[in-house]
């Protein structure tokens, strides 16, 4: 009878996968990093980033865009951005940036990476940098100065009528801008239109209005983003020909607008049966772009994506140990992590976001049926569903085998919304950070990045004196 974890996983599951292999059937291996061995020089709760992943992901996109641009002669080129706001971490926009790619940004502090990334010769003035969400006054203000500086691949993305008149006021001389388009939400949804952009009809006129005249003011890109991301729906594909029937009718009246931002949002895998075609999607969207554009016979655009999940989020990972379990009816089985939900994986309780799930060690024990806690006392701090399933099975719990279990494809996000180096939810403390790369012969190397918050930094941003 197959009642071993291992059994349990391969019998549901193609496994091993591409980054999920086994030692000798009984711990698990990600991207060919010992986690056992992690656990054992770092200890556990821990939370860590493989950086040759990011560089990776970078780069299939770029072979995916690449092969679609050469398979249907498009005219336009191709400019990967990444998505700041899923990870403003130095050694993920280091990594990310060996790629030769460009930069989105959402805030004001935002810039202040980017000029820090300029002095360290990371970036140069042919970096794009395009400046998505909407603009308070030090958010224009770094941007004029970025542009004023010599920035002049800086492309603020305008999101409502008075930012052009706030970025003319800061800006000395000509300067570049895009519109962003208020897309229209799944009929689900709780709005009909997105608050950020300007709507379809509105975008020529304000134009017309605002841009056509201005001897200072380029238009050069249309930004387009939909909520649930690149999807092969027929939401997603009504929302693209409507981006792309205004870009026609805009291209006709404004010879300088030449390129089209498709936003971001490829999914990334949450699960062990996670399929997504990628390189169909791009070969449709490249094709419906070119079809559109021929037809208004207007030039094709320059594509720019915003990838920001899709660029970091594989790369990330935590392991926790359970510390101990509660048998709290005939039915229910609590494991009790040594964390917290809430506060290290923010996204399982406030969008009920799935991770890849498994037990690092103890894959030739028997299994059993659980639900997983962690430390705070509140009670939405769990996690008790798994792609496909309504209960969590992990290696049997026994207090004198000590149980790990991991967390994967966590790196985008989770960092920022959970408050990482600040309070934390019944002050648990955020745990270690480790950095894993790879050295010149190929080989595994992991560094720390951060201790476990002490009670000391907690107190102190309390007010509490020592």
């Amino acid at each position: 009878m197959n009642t071993k974890y291992i059994d349990l996983i391969d019998q549901t599951y193609y496994f091993p996968q591409e980054e999920f292999a086994l030692n000798d059937n009984k711990t698990l291996n990600f991207h060919d990093i010992d986690l056992m061995k992690l656990v054992s020089e770092y200890g556990a709760p821990l939370k860590f980033t493989y950086l040759p992943k990011i560089s990776e992901n970078i780069q299939r996109a770029k072979k995916w865009f690449g092969e679609a641009i050469e398979k249907h002669n498009y005219q336009g080129n191709y400019n990967y951005c990444y998505c700041t706001k899923s990870s403003h971490f130095k050694h993920v926009l280091h990594e990310a940036l060996k790629n030769d790619i460009h930069i989105e940004t959402s805030s004001a502090f935002d810039i202040d990476i980017v000029e820090n990334l300029k002095a360290e010769g990371k970036i140069n003035d042919n970096t794009y940098v395009i400046c998505n969400g909407f603009k308070r006054e030090q958010y224009i203000l770094n941007i004029a100065r970025l542009i004023n500086e010599g920035h002049k691949n800086c492309i603020p993305v305008i999101d409502n009528y008075e930012e052009i008149g706030l970025l003319s006021e800061q800006i000395d001389g000509k300067y570049k801008v895009g519109i962003r388009i208020a897309s229209e939400e799944e009929p689900k949804f709780e709005f009909y239109t997105s608050r950020l952009g300007i709507g379809y009809k509105n975008i020529v006129p304000f134009y017309e209005k605002q841009i056509k005249d201005n001897k200072n003011v380029e238009l050069k890109m249309l930004h387009f983003f939909i909520n649930t991301g690149i999807r092969d729906n027929a939401y997603y594909w009504n929302e693209l020909l409507k981006c792309l029937t205004v870009y026609t009718k805009l291209k006709k009246i404004c010879p300088t607008l030449d390129s089209l931002n498709i936003g971001g949002g490829f999914p990334i895998k949450n699960s062990l049966a996670f399929e997504y075609d990628y390189q169909y999607m791009i070969d449709e969207i490249i094709n419906q772009i070119n079809k559109t554009c021929a037809e208004a016979d207007v030039p094709v655009p320059n594509i720019f994506t915003e990838f920001g999940s899709f660029t970091v989020g594989e790369s990330g990972g935590a392991i926790y140990e359970v510390l101990y379990q509660k048998q709290q009816n005939d039915r229910e089985k609590w494991n009790m992590i040594n964390s917290s939900f809430i506060t290290t994986l923010p996204d399982t309780w406030a969008i009920s976001k799935r991770f890849i799930m498994l037990a690092i060690n103890r894959w030739n024990d028997e299994y059993e049926r659980v639900l997983l806690g962690g430390l705070t006392c509140d009670s939405d701090d769990y996690y008790n569903s798994e792609q496909h399933m309504n209960a969590i099975y992990l290696p049997k719990f026994k207090k004198e085998k000590p149980l790990y279990i991991g967390f994967f494809n966590t790196g985008a996000y989770q960092e920022t919304i959970g408050g990482f180096g600040g309070l934390q939810h019944c002050l648990i403390p955020s745990p270690k950070h480790i950095l894993i790369d790879k050295d010149e012969d190929g080989n595994i190397t992991s560094k720390l990045f951060s201790q476990q918050q002490t009670s000391e930094q907690l107190l102190n941003i309390l007010g509490y004196e020592h």
